[in-house]
């Protein structure tokens, strides 16, 4: 009795780099991330503190502390790209010409880099004795 095997040729396929694939996953991890700091931003500054209490001085009282500017600089850090990751998804639903997405794709990444670097520099080089001194001179 003879038996027939069949052998399967394997053949490995090369996958090239897909940065829809990426985005894709950047969108899904990066809403977690936000939905974690969102959350607590909101714990923290309108259900644990009054929103009557929100002043410069508040801010500046919590940005003394290098633990807040980074809590604030990640959320802005996820928040902007997914936002406008989002805006470009919606885009090219409308857009079907190659060229024209290409450029807008081009354009929202240079939006991107230099609206988080401006950002994180805001941020991380404010002044809590400027802003204190400046809030003694604002009426109420």
């Amino acid at each position: 009795m003879t038996t027939a095997t069949s052998s399967m040729t394997r053949r490995k396929v090369q996958v090239k780099f897909n940065f829809e694939r990426y985005a894709f996953l950047f969108m899904r991890m990066s809403g977690l991330i936000l939905l974690i700091l969102a959350v607590g931003h909101m714990m923290i500054q309108h259900v644990l503190n009054s929103s009557g209490n929100l002043t410069l001085i508040f801010v500046a009282e919590q940005w003394n502390s290098w633990g807040w500017k980074a809590y604030d600089i990640f959320l802005l850090l996820f928040a902007i790209p997914h936002g406008l990751n989002g805006l470009r998804n919606v885009l090219e639903d409308y857009i079907h010409n190659p060229g024209l997405m290409k450029t807008i794709n081009i354009i929202l990444a240079i939006f991107v880099v230099a609206t988080v670097i401006w950002a994180a520099i805001g941020i991380s080089l404010f002044d809590p004795e400027a802003a204190r001194q400046a809030a003694q001179g604002l009426p109420g």
